[in-house]
């Protein structure tokens, strides 16, 4: 059994390091197991991985790793140090810290999520576009993305939420709107270096079409440059929609948010250093582990790495 298992295996990995696979599926394959192997590699970002990991895991189970209710008071235990009962303390209306950032985390994830989803794909679009049109249209796109690029991002972030109004959605939409520019530069490189490309000319022979060409081929090429930023990204996005709960424009109280918790625990910093260090930890550790993560894939996904 097991001689047949050691076959198998030595069978299969022939097949996914096979210098001429025979399909789009055994090469997509191949690159896949080659690219893990290298990442795992990589300690720090398998460390990251590790953290994300865990996050999502909490954010999932976080009503059955929470030992208390995260929105309900109780002024008797207010500003409980540290404890077997309350692990990392008590805020300033009794409220368990612990299962506050437990909580927190799936607000982090949700802000995180929405954000890539709405600017990646904008900013890609744009992007490509611009990039295989050029002329006035690539013009009149590079200029937007060069007005919104000429603010920082918290203070653009904090101009639109204050237009829109203080709340975690709002916010979502602030920081989306602050961080496609980047990707739409990224995606315009990348397909300034593939329009002339001698494959481009035989597709564009066979007939297809602009939209075509942009959708179904430079699209997919640009994709791997596109997911490195994203993931690197990450953090800043973490830190920028923390920047707005702390000034009071993101999340709304009483919701478990990382930078709403440092915001109200500013106050009591000299004399009760966990309401303020405990969710600052928490952004810390989250945003150091998307930029291990980012950091590996990196130097996995680089098309310009020497081999």
């Amino acid at each position: 059994m097991t001689d047949i298992s050691d076959i198998n295996n030595i069978k299969l990995k022939s097949w996914l390091l096979s210098d001429a696979p025979a399909s789009a599926f055994q090469a997509l394959a191949g690159r896949l197991y080659c690219g893990s192997l290298e990442f795992l590699q990589n300690r720090l970002a398998v460390l990251g991985l590790l953290i994300i990991f865990l996050l999502i895991l909490t954010a999932i189970f976080a009503p059955f790793i929470a030992p208390y209710d995260p929105i309900l008071t109780n002024l008797r235990n207010r500003l409980q140090p540290i404890s077997v009962t309350h692990f990392m303390g008590t805020d300033e209306v009794g409220r368990d810290i612990f299962s506050r950032i437990v909580f927190g985390s799936r607000l982090t994830l949700y802000v995180v999520g929405l954000v890539a989803g709405i600017a990646a794909p904008v900013g890609i679009v744009i992007g490509t576009v611009s990039g295989y049109l050029g002329g006035k249209i690539d013009m009149l796109l590079m200029r937007l993305t060069d007005i919104f690029l000429a603010f920082p991002k918290l203070i653009l972030a904090l101009a639109f939420v204050a237009a829109l109004g203080p709340g975690i959605e709002n916010a979502v939409i602030a920081i989306a709107v602050t961080s496609w520019p980047a990707y739409a530069r990224i995606a315009r490189a990348e397909t300034l270096t593939l329009r002339n490309s001698d494959f481009i000319h035989a597709i564009k022979l066979q007939g297809a079409s602009p939209l075509r060409i942009i959708t179904g081929h430079i699209m997919p090429l640009c994709m791997s440059s596109l997911v490195v930023r994203v993931t690197l990204d990450m953090a800043g996005i973490i830190l920028t929609a923390a920047g707005l709960g702390f000034l009071g424009l993101g999340a709304q109280p009483p919701s478990p948010e990382w930078g709403a918790m440092t915001s109200s625990g500013r106050a009591y910093i000299l004399d009760y250093w966990w309401l303020i260090t405990m969710p600052g930890s928490a952004i810390f550790i989250v945003s150091l582990a998307f930029n291990l993560l980012g950091d590996g894939l990196r130097e996995v996904l680089d098309p310009k790495k020497e081999n």
